[in-house]
């Protein structure tokens, strides 16, 4: 058959989501559940469907724009990893609209972590894009936004908007109010990686699928570059950052329930960890 031909077996309109957050094991977590007997995998990891600003939302057409190929008779689940739509103005409330019942997965890394991770990813991928401190000025949010800029390209502000990504509080908290917590499964990265076959075991009972016979073997999908040009965040960065989230971050750990103790970002606003020890941390990826 001629791969540019449809698939006899027809298309499955996506059914799961990992919405969350970018930088925190989301390829890791999908692609091991790609392999499951009963999950299909999708062309793309990441669909970026409810986060397109050129979707016509007024009328939207699931059935042709946000639908798999099926490549088994077997496969009942297909799922869009796209860690941005727990941050993107509306994308949940687009979600809901399409599945008010869709299960959500989301998996959470330390917000100071997390924003340096996301950084050295698009340095490492094109020296054009800014370094360290154009990073946290260009969109320097200081709570989750509620809409997109419509004087910008869609494209840079996605990858730009670093800080914002990390108001994980005001990201549950709208998520809480649009689908029910009981169909919310909240992970968190270093657990994942610590007890990974405990954490698969989860997400499987979670969808309602039957548990691996044998855990595939954890691979850190998208690690990153080892080291990168730029600008090394200091401990002033980072400490002001800390304090940034730090309303949030309370927040976040009130509604997840998510033991937040051994986050950098915890321990710094905590004064247990010197925000020079993380700086120097840091600055080993940084040359």
């Amino acid at each position: 058959m001629n791969v540019s031909e449809p698939t006899p077996l027809g298309e499955m309109a996506y059914n799961y989501a990992v919405v969350g957050v970018q930088k925190g094991g989301t390829s890791t977590l999908a692609v091991t559940l790609n392999q499951h007997r009963l999950v299909c995998q999708p062309p793309d990891k990441e669909r970026h469907y409810f986060d397109d600003e050129t979707v016509d939302w007024s009328a939207p057409d699931y059935a042709r724009d946000y639908a798999a190929p099926r490549r088994a008779p077997i496969h009942r689940l297909v799922g869009d990893a796209t860690p941005t739509y727990l941050y993107w103005p509306r994308a949940l409330e687009r979600m809901r609209a399409y599945d008010p019942g869709m299960p959500l997965i989301a998996v959470f890394r330390d917000p100071l972590e997390r924003l340096f991770s996301h950084w050295v990813m698009l340095r490492s991928r094109n020296l054009a894009w800014p370094d360290w401190p154009d990073f946290l000025t260009e969109w320097a949010h200081t709570s989750l936004p509620d809409a997109v800029p419509t004087d910008v390209r869609t494209m840079r502000w996605r990858h730009m908007t670093g800080l914002a990504r990390g108001f994980y509080g005001e990201q549950l908290q709208r998520g809480f109010e649009l689908f029910p917590r009981q169909q919310w499964l909240l992970l968190e990265m270093r657990d994942m990686l610590g007890n990974f076959e405990q954490t698969v075991h989860r997400t499987t009972d979670f969808l309602e699928l039957p548990r691996f016979e044998r855990v595939p073997p954890l691979k850190n999908w998208h690690a990153g570059a080892d080291q990168i040009p730029g600008t090394a965040p200091t401990a002033d960065d980072l400490e002001r950052i800390a304090e940034l989230y730090a309303k949030d971050l309370a927040l976040f750990e009130e509604l997840s329930g998510i033991d937040t103790s051994a986050w950098p970002t915890r321990l710094v606003l905590d004064g247990d960890l010197d925000p020079g020890e993380l700086a120097a941390r840091f600055a080993r990826k940084v040359r």
